[in-house]
């Protein structure tokens, strides 16, 4: 059985994959508490892999994303596996402090704080909220996003990017055109 805070289908608002449609499976609970939250964790409902997966096939996307929360805390190889055999492929978004199965196909990490202990990182997605980012830079990922923090701070985001352009802007366009 998995906590799950939420499953739907929308349209990826953030990073890479910005604009694809996706099916996101919303776990419920995290290791960490960050202030700026946007997922209740108090809420959830248990549902048995069984269920999970016929909700993921009468889905029409190609693209599942384990969000939360923190997705770590309860998805396995097994999990992945049954996904795969589906025809889904499978992203990630977590915050890189617990391992991962390796069978995922594309990892976004999110550091909140806490140490990092990914392997693998396709892209880092580094929340802004004025703190110092540069640590986050050296993590190996092929793509480094700044994101506003819950969209006020955009602007903040943006002088910071043309003062280091090793960072690309993530918006959370799902939020400024009004989709879940």
């Amino acid at each position: 059985m998995r906590k799950i805070n939420e499953i739907f289908y929308s349209l990826q608002g953030e990073g890479f994959h910005t604009g694809m449609p996706a099916l996101f499976i919303r776990f419920s609970g995290c290791n960490l508490k960050c202030p700026f939250c946007d997922t209740p964790h108090e809420t959830g409902t248990w549902m048995s892999d069984e269920e999970i997966m016929r909700r993921v096939a009468e889905c029409p996307a190609q693209t599942v994303i384990l969000t939360g929360g923190e997705p770590s805390l309860w998805i396995s190889d097994e999990f992945i596996d049954q996904l795969h055999n589906l025809g889904k492929y499978v992203c990630i978004e977590t915050n890189g402090t617990r391992p991962i199965p390796t069978s995922i196909d594309w990892v976004t990490c999110s550091p909140k704080g806490a140490p990092v202990v990914l392997e693998r990182i396709d892209e880092v997605k580094v929340v802004f909220t004025g703190e110092d980012v540069e640590p986050y830079a050296s993590l190996p990922a092929r793509y480094h996003y700044l994101q506003p923090c819950s969209c006020q701070n955009t602007q903040a985001v943006v002088d910071y990017i043309l003062e280091h352009p090793f960072w690309r802007l993530s918006l959370q366009t799902h939020k400024y055109i009004q989709i879940q």
